[in-house]
């Protein structure tokens, strides 16, 4: 009964700060210049999570400027997790950007969308980002394409990576793990299968201690010649930082 009341508690304090979220954008963020967005960006995320019973762990730095973030993904909440550390702007599914309320945020976060399964888009947003990357913008992508559960890492799509190396941009992999009270990985927070987003939000509010841990790794300058090469790299960065081993596919495209 405690845990159910303390997870409606949670809920309402995020819904609360989200539409908060959502009046700021609307009213404040044509005054501002990109610095001061980006503060409000990072101050959401980092506050979201607060109101959501998370507890946010950084380990390493992020690289100065220009730079991609390649990391593994996990939920939806893996992006407000980084936004909370270091705003990027993240490569959405262009459907995001009509959903209410959460669309205006993402789109505030200068998100670079993309119409999934048309080929041609794609090409289109290679060129964007790496207009970005040149124009000293932190992009950040997760290579695997769906979420996973967690306990391991999926295939890296090598596409996007093709950004990096045109604007002969670094890429710096980011390891991001979900653990619960027992320091085990925790099974609330995967955005996997069938579950919807409102049980996804139910199950993290409901955890015990739960806490994100964003760690940076080195980052790799593009010597690679080929994506493909960067892509499994990168992946075995982050797998070691992690401990994990490859999985199949069951999650959630964003």
């Amino acid at each position: 009964m405690i845990r159910k009341v303390r997870a409606v508690w949670r809920l309402t304090r995020a819904i609360v700060h989200t539409l908060h979220g959502a009046l700021v954008v609307h009213g404040q963020f044509r005054f501002l210049n990109q610095e001061q967005r980006w503060q409000k960006v990072q101050w959401w995320g980092e506050k979201q999570l607060r109101m959501l019973g998370v507890k946010l762990v950084v380990e390493g730095t992020p690289r100065p400027g220009a730079k991609l973030l390649v990391a593994n993904h996990i939920s939806w909440l893996d992006i407000m997790a980084m936004h909370a550390v270091l705003p990027a702007r993240f490569i959405s599914k262009s459907e995001v950007a009509s959903w209410p309320v959460v669309g205006a945020l993402v789109t505030a976060g200068s998100s670079l969308y993309l119409q999934r399964g048309r080929p041609r888009d794609a090409l289109r947003v290679l060129g964007v980002v790496a207009d970005a990357l040149r124009a000293g913008d932190t992009v950040a992508v997760f290579p695997e394409g769906t979420t996973s559960d967690g306990t391991g890492l999926l295939p890296f799509h090598a596409n996007m990576l093709q950004s990096a190396i045109d604007a002969q941009a670094p890429v710096q992999p980011v390891a991001l793990r979900y653990r619960d009270s027992t320091n085990e990985i925790s099974p609330a927070v995967a955005y996997i299968g069938d579950t919807s987003l409102g049980q996804s939000l139910w199950w993290i509010a409901c955890a015990d201690g739960l806490e994100v841990k964003v760690s940076f790794l080195p980052a790799r300058h593009v010597a690679h010649p080929e994506r493909r090469v960067l892509a499994a790299a990168l992946r075995a960065d982050i797998a070691q930082a992690l401990g994990m081993e490859a999985q199949a596919s069951s999650g959630h495209a964003t």
